[in-house]
Parts: structure tokens; C-alpha cells; sequence
């Protein structure tokens, strides 16, 4: 019996750790997911105008540089950065990596690719408690967004 609570305490232990943000520095140079370089990386507005003329339903092939405004703060697994609407959602494709909270600020470079997309008001619930927002803030959220999303295969610190 003692065996089977000691394996229990362990998972759960081992689940707790998983599930949160890296902590580790995010310093110029510092990559995340796949390895990627600056080189042909596009501003936030010149993919704005790219997605106006893009193929409906088809993902575009991006490296995008922008500054992050928001990363949740439960696991690191979705970032927002500066765009002219406000904020753009940066998610980890497919949750291969995370990222660390202190990335907020911080000018990064994404390789990716991005999609319009609508965002049901359940996902935008989840990732403003994801975000830390105040429950009054969360009830607010009542019609889904139609966004510009990419999804990251890496990201690096500039």
C-alpha cells in the first residue's frame, strides 16, 4: 500500500513540474521550440497586408519579429504580441515547448504560420484565466473573435 501512495505522490509531483513555465532566461539569443535565425523575418503590419491576399483556409509560412505583451502565465504555452489591432495570439504548435513568463517585453522572432481564425468565446475565457484576468473581466467575454493566430514551431530572443 505504502508502495502505491509513494508511485501516486511521485506522478503527481511529476505532472505539477510539468505544467509549468520554463524558468530560464530569456536573454538576446535565447531560442525556444525549433532553432531560427532573424534573417527575412517580417514586421506585424506586413503580415496583417499578407493575410488580406492569402488563399482561404491555407496556412501561411512566417517568420514574424514582434514585441510580446501578454504569456500565460499557467504553462507558457501561448504568448500575445504587439499588433495594430491590439494583440496577436502566438500559440506553441502543437504544445511541443513553452515558454518563460519573463518574455514579456521582450522583441522575439517566430517561425510559424499563420491563419485567420475564429476563436470561440470558451477558448477566449480560458486564455484570459490563462492571462490571470479577474473573473469579472473573464465574464465580460461574451462573442467569439475572428484573429489573426500563428502557430510557433520556435521562437527566438533578440
Amino acid at each position: 500500500m505504502k508502495k502505491i501512495i509513494l508511485v501516486l505522490v511521485v506522478i503527481c509531483l511529476g505532472v505539477t513540474v510539468n505544467a509549468q513555465p520554463p524558468k530560464v532566461p530569456a536573454d538576446p539569443g535565447s531560442s525556444f521550440g525549433k532553432k531560427t535565425t532573424a534573417e527575412n523575418a517580417i514586421t506585424v503590419d506586413q503580415l496583417v497586408s499578407l493575410m488580406k491576399t492569402k488563399e482561404a483556409g491555407k496556412d501561411v509560412p512566417v517568420k514574424l519579429k514582434g514585441k510580446v505583451t501578454e504569456v500565460c502565465q499557467a504553462e507558457g504555452c501561448w504568448i500575445k504580441i504587439q499588433s495594430p489591432d491590439g494583440s496577436m495570439m502566438v500559440k506553441m504548435k502543437d504544445h511541443n515547448f513553452t515558454v518563460p513568463v519573463i518574455l514579456n517585453g521582450k522583441t522575439i522572432v517566430i517561425d510559424g504560420t499563420a491563419d485567420s481564425k475564429l476563436t470561440t468565446v470558451e477558448q477566449l475565457r480560458h486564455f484570459a484565466e490563462d492571462a490571470g484576468k479577474s473573473k469579472a473581466e473573464i465574464a465580460k467575454i461574451t462573442e467569439p473573435k475572428k484573429e489573426l493566430i500563428v502557430q510557433a514551431n520556435g521562437i527566438l530572443v533578440l
